[in-house]
Order: C-alpha cells, then structure tokens, then sequence
C-alpha cells in the first residue's frame, strides 16, 4: 500500500530534496541543489511512500494567482512507474490546489510526460520555456471542478463571491471560497497556507473571520432565496475554540441554527438574525461560533 506524506522535518526534506535531483537533475549532470529554487518555501510538498517508508514518488505546488497553482518537480522511481504512482503523486497535489482555492492547475511538461498529463485531463496551453536550456515543453492547463460538490442556485453562489472579494477583501486574501449551498446548508473552505502561524495552525482571528464570513454568507443567500433585500451587518459574535486547525477549514452552517424575523424587511423594519456556524478541520469539530446580525432594508428612493 502506498501512502501520501508531506515532508516536514529536516531529515524528511533533504530525503525529499535528493529524491528529487536524483532523478530530475542527476541524469543531466547538475550537483545536488540544483533541483531547488526560489519557490520552495512558499510552497506545498508531497511524496508517495512505499509500504517501507521509502520515497517512490514526488511533486510540488504553489500559487502563482489565488486563482492559479503550478504544479511542478514530478518525479518517480522507474521502478514504479506504470504502476498508477505517478497519478497517486497528481492527485494529491490537485487536492491540495483545490484546498488552497486555485480554480485551475499549470504546469510546463517535457514531451515525455505530456501523454501522462493528457491522460489526466491537462490540455496544452502554448509552449513554454525549455527546461534545463535544452528541454522542450509545453504549457498545460486543467480546470479544477469538484463534481460531488453540490451547489444550488450558482448564480446568486457566483454573485456571494464576487461580494465578498469587492467588498471584504480579506476574504480573497485568506483564500475563503463558497465550497457548498443546499438552501438548507452553507459551507465554506480557506487555504490553511494563508492562514497559518508559528505553530502550524490557523490563526484564531482567520477562524473568527470565516466564521463570521459563513453567518454572512447564508443570511445573503436566505436573502436572494426569499426576494429579500438589505444590507447585512454583524451585531456581535461570540465563539468557542476547542482544537486548533492544521489540516483543512471548513465552516459550516445549518438553516436549523439561524433564528430570523425576515417579515419585518417587508415592514421596511430591521430585521434580527441570531444563528451558530461549526468550524471543522476536515471532519473534526474545532470551534464553535454564534453570531448576531442585523439586515437594514434598503432605503426608500
């Protein structure tokens, strides 16, 4: 059995790092260090272990836009190859990509690994800059759509979006992206990188803030779905942390919590909402958060 593993302490790294010169560069006849670049810190590393522990396989990824992440450095043991290890390795780095809220994945690919790409649903963009000054490429590109994930309504979805990046830029800063909405359900992912501390984990106030970002979020589209308008204001938020984040957050909130007195928008009133969002790291309950907003009705032209 294989397994995904992210190396991370400094034994792990330089396992990794050599993996990678020893079959991307020494074959070429570049020293050691040669395979590193300016990228390495900024970005996500992954390797497939073999039932031994022993590397089989390696890759790499970063964002070049928040819409964008390059995939980069794939390589793997010829010993292991046609054995599906090498779409193991791509996998994991699209889930990755995915969690860090890139919308599309690049990479530039020798010609040949471009079948393999092709393969995995890359398509060839233009061509890119020879590797190594003599290795031809080509630019490929993949469209990152999660197809179990259900969203209704994807027009009033895109427009929550574009809300949040134009008029809450922290949201487009923390990676926040609308992962789900049922009419019953809001759930909510940030990048983890975008986020994190000293400690590997995310920052309490970017919890906060997604939190609060969710609550947001179902009021606007509770909103859409009942032909309703006003502007949406926090009133207070009051949340309860249990574990810290290091893997995934997600933020989820359920139509059963949110407590609301919408009739009275048509009244031309203010309108009261209470409602509690549960933050998770990936399937595990880390925070708890209750918040209090207000929805002022438009005023009359």
């Amino acid at each position: 059995m294989f397994t995904i593993s992210k190396p991370t302490s400094e034994q792990e790294l330089n396992d990794y790092f050599h993996f990678r010169w020893l079959w991307l560069r020494k074959q070429w006849g570049f020293p050691e260090g040669s395979e590193k670049d300016e990228y390495e810190t900024v970005s996500e590393h992954r390797v497939v272990l073999n039932p031994s522990g022993q590397i089989v396989a390696c890759g790499r990824i970063h964002l070049n836009t928040s819409e964008e992440a390059q995939i980069r450095h794939i390589a793997v043991d010829s010993k292991y190859r046609r054995k599906g290890v090498g779409q193991l390795i791509l996998t994991a780095l699209e889930a990755v990509a995915r969690d860090l809220g890139a919308q599309r994945a690049v990479t530039n690919s020798r010609e040949t690994s471009m079948s393999f790409f092709a393969a995995c649903g890359f398509q060839i963009e233009k061509e890119a800059p020879a590797e190594l000054g003599k290795l031809k490429r080509k630019h490929m590109f993949k469209l990152l759509v999660d197809n179990n994930v259900l969203v209704l309504h994807p027009q009033w979805c895109k427009e929550l979006q574009d809300t949040w990046h134009e008029k809450i830029p922290i949201t487009e800063h923390m990676g926040i992206k609308l992962y789900q909405y049922t009419e019953s359900t809001i759930e909510t992912r940030a990048s983890l990188n975008k986020n994190i501390n000293l400690h590997g984990s995310m920052f309490a106030g970017s919890i906060f803030s997604q939190a609060t970002l969710t609550g947001w979020g179902m009021i606007f589209l509770q909103l859409k779905q009942k032909g309703l308008q006003g502007e949406i204001v926090l009133g207070d938020g009051d949340i309860h942390y249990h574990k810290p984040i290091t893997m995934r957050p997600r933020a989820v909130c359920n139509i059963e919590s949110v407590k609301a007195r919408f009739d009275l928008l048509k009244s031309n009133k203010k309108c009261p909402i209470e409602l509690t969002v549960d933050i998770h790291d990936e399937d595990t309950a880390v925070a708890s958060f209750n918040g209090k907003y207000w929805v002022i009705p438009p005023k009359a032209s």
